[in-house]
């Protein structure tokens, strides 16, 4: 029998270890200061962002590119929404810390929200995984800041607004990555935020009102309410996708045959299931296909072939929705070496499943025709996201603050949370540096997005409003 190690020993082994992590963290800051975290001046060669986009448009189902145009054109803060591969080239032009977590990729204001647990319980999280990728840390922080700062502008905030707001996220994400560093990794693993954190963030009562009706609302959004609101009896009473164009359409309106794009989802749904965990396995196979449809979602993944599937129970006909999205290379791809998955729809449900507390019970993958890949999961499952457009000034720094908390919650669980504290360090200096990230980037968002209005009235790309 191997002898056990003595008490000492482990301590001491703990200890040096933990210091080996604090001084790797610490020597990060010679590769990039925490101030100079802020810096952002756009290089001489930077790419133009209407070749990035078109670029991007040479993939997706030409029918509804003009869509993805017209919703990033609608403000900068949609603008932002769309273009996580604009960031991805500029964020590229910088050094970095070299501290390396699974990165979501896209963590803006819009992509956390809640939705359900499998014990039913409403969580917070981040909810958008179609550009996550191992890099440094720091590369979600400015998408997040910069975010607050362009949605501060949107609403009607000075631009001193927003940098606030921006530092107090960053402070968030720097105080919450320190007490993490600190927590066992059991702990730091069952770690989870309560969706009822959110009425902490009201201070008034006109905003626990909003943040209660975004609760219930979450609460009303299951597959139960999708089957009023998105299908109608067929011929022989069978629920059936009620088609709305163009946001919602049968697969022929895109020029596709009907039959085979059936038959398509239907092997996508075979290789789908043997991902799935045995006992999550035999509850799907309990539900029978019926039909699905071709959805338009979000504003960056417009053009992607996205469809939404309708199963019922056999026993009692309980509607099941899923979503079956085409994962396409991560934007961050071409600027990160490690990380690269042959598989796009593993590597999306990979990164979901390491980032997030809990994830959805039918969150899986396939491989499609002609080198495609896909994932699937829930299209509703108590799904809710706050409402960014209508916050005040106070709703919103707090909001940035409990995203900020979740996005360190978020890293620790597969980066090295000891190094990344003690990059950060307890002084404000990183804080300070987001803030005035957050509002130069804020300008060269605007600067892009007046570019894309630019090519939209002289006729360069399409835009439809939908």
């Amino acid at each position: 029998m191997r002898a056990a190690v003595p008490e000492s020993t482990v301590e001491r082994m703990t200890n040096s270890s933990l210091a080996s992590r604090v001084a790797a963290g610490r020597a990060a800051r010679k590769l990039i200061t925490r101030s100079s975290t802020g810096d952002w001046t756009p290089p001489p060669d930077r790419r133009d962002p209407m070749a990035i986009l078109q670029k991007q448009a040479a993939t997706r189902l030409p029918g509804l590119v003009p869509i993805r145009y017209g919703r990033m054109a609608a403000s900068e803060f949609a603008f932002l929404r769309g273009a996580p591969a604009i960031m991805a080239a500029d964020l590229s032009h910088s050094p970095n810390t070299g501290l390396t977590v699974q990165l979501c990729g896209d963590a803006h204001l819009s992509n956390f929200g809640l939705y359900a647990s499998p014990e039913r319980r409403l969580v917070f999280d981040l909810n958008d995984f179609d550009e996550t990728l191992p890099g440094p840390f720091e590369w979600d922080v400015k998408r997040l800041t910069a975010s607050i700062a362009v949605a501060a502008r949107q609403n009607g905030f000075t631009d001193e607004c927003g940098s606030h707001a921006a530092t107090h996220a960053a402070r968030a994400y720097r105080a919450t990555m320190a007490r993490l560093a600190g927590m066992s990794e059991l702990d730091v693993w069952y770690r989870s935020v309560d969706a009822t954190m959110m009425l902490q963030l009201a201070k008034r009562p006109k905003g626990r009102r909003e943040v209660e009706a975004s609760l219930s609302e979450a609460e009303r959004h299951t597959n139960l309410q999708a089957l009023r609101k998105l299908t109608g009896p067929g011929p022989d009473g069978t629920p059936r996708i009620r088609y709305q164009p163009p946001l919602l359409v049968p697969f022929a309106e895109l020029g596709f045959d009907r039959d085979a794009e059936e038959e398509t989802i239907r092997r996508v749904f075979t290789d789908y299931r043997s991902t799935l965990q045995e006992d999550r396995r035999t509850l799907l196979e309990r539900f029978r296909y019926v039909e699905s449809a071709l959805k338009v979602v979000g504003v960056g993944s417009v053009g992607t072939r996205c469809s939404m599937a309708l199963l019922l129970g056999e026993t009692t006909a309980t509607p099941l929705f899923l979503q079956v999205k085409e994962a396409e290379e991560s934007v961050l791809a071409p600027y990160l070496k490690a990380g690269r998955d042959d598989h796009q729809g593993h590597r999306v449900v990979s990164g979901q499943r390491l980032m997030q507390a809990t994830s959805d019970i039918f969150l899986g993958w396939a491989s499609g025709p002609a080198g495609r890949y896909f994932y699937v999961r829930q299209l509703r499952d108590m799904k809710g996201s706050a409402n960014v457009p209508e916050m005040d000034k106070t709703m919103l720094r707090a909001y940035g603050e409990l995203c900020g908390q979740t996005l360190a919650r978020a890293h620790a669980r597969s980066g090295d949370r000891v190094a990344i504290s003690a990059y950060l360090g307890s002084g404000d200096s990183f804080d300070r540096a987001m803030g005035r990230w957050a509002v130069a980037y804020a300008d060269q968002t605007r600067v892009d997005h007046k570019a894309l209005m630019t090519a939209i009235k002289t006729g360069v790309v399409l835009s439809v409003d939908a």
